[in-house]
Formats: structure tokens, sequence, C-alpha cells
């Protein structure tokens, strides 16, 4: 019998906020998900949120032993100007980091990731932390429930690795 050396590509995906969610495949197949607070405290500067976020990457990179792929939500409209804001930050932030570590990275669109998990683009909240339960996950709000969505997407379509 001879053993398997073959390794499967380790998969970031991350619905960036204030409060962001996040999950990752690993490279041993094991699905790991989350949340990660990025809101500044009363005595800091605003780009302290960035500096955090910049951090918990590397940490993540460390923790997981590599990615070789980044998938995000891709959002194209805000209700709120700060939240525009805080999103482009943080997107500028993450296809930085992205960009020196050598790592792929693609946007996914809302529409088109909610399609894949619940059924139709257009789907709230609530359906689809809902979607992510029934598929035996359990998140703790829709942060982390559509970075879960936007990993199983990057899996299970052909926008994603193997």
């Amino acid at each position: 019998m001879t053993q398997s050396t073959d390794t499967v590509a380790s998969v970031l995906a991350i619905d960036l906020g204030t409060t962001t969610g996040w999950a990752v495949r690993n490279n041993r197949c094991r699905i790991l998900h989350g949340t990660a607070e990025f809101r500044p405290s009363r005595f800091e500067g605003g780009g302290m949120r960035y500096l955090r976020f910049g951090k918990w990457l590397d940490q993540t990179l460390d923790v997981t032993g590599g990615v070789d792929a980044v998938y995000f939500e891709e959002v194209r409209r805000h209700i709120g100007t700060d939240a525009a804001h805080v999103f482009g930050g943080l997107l500028a932030t993450l296809t930085a980091w992205c960009e020196q570590h050598n790592l792929p990275y693609q946007g996914v669109p809302i529409g088109t990731w909610k399609r894949h998990a619940c059924g139709r683009g257009n789907a709230d909240k609530q359906a689809v932390i809902a979607a992510m339960r029934e598929r035996g996950f359990e998140p703790v709000d829709d942060n982390e429930a559509d970075a879960i969505a936007i990993l199983l997407w990057a899996l299970e379509t052909n926008g994603g690795l193997a």
C-alpha cells in the first residue's frame, strides 16, 4: 500500500469589514472559520485598524501553514460613506498583502456566491446563515456565514482550487 503525498491547496475566504468573517480550508482539508474585530479603540488613530488587519493576515498565514489563494466578497455599493472607506482600506491592505506574498486573489460578487449558497443572489443575512447551518457549519453571525459561503463557492466551482 502506498501513501499519497498529494496536498490540497489552502484557501482563505474573507468577508471584509470592521467585523471580518473568515474561513480557511487548510492543506489537510480541514475547514476553520470565525470572525476578527478591527474596530479602532478610542485612543488609536484611524490607520491602526489596517495595521492590525495586516498583522492578523500574517498570523493567519503562520497558523495555517500557508495559504495558496485568497477570495473575498466583492462589494460594488455601500449604503454609508464610512463603510465604504473601511472596506476600501481593508481591501487595499488585503490586496497589497497578497501581492507581497505572491498569492493569487479574487473578489467574488455578492450575487454570485449567494446564488451558489442559497439559490438566489439577493438572499438576506438570515438565509445565508441558515444555508451554512444546513451544510453543517455553526457561524456565530452573518460575517462568518458569508466567509464560509465564499469559501464553499471557491472550492465547489471552477473559480476555486481543488
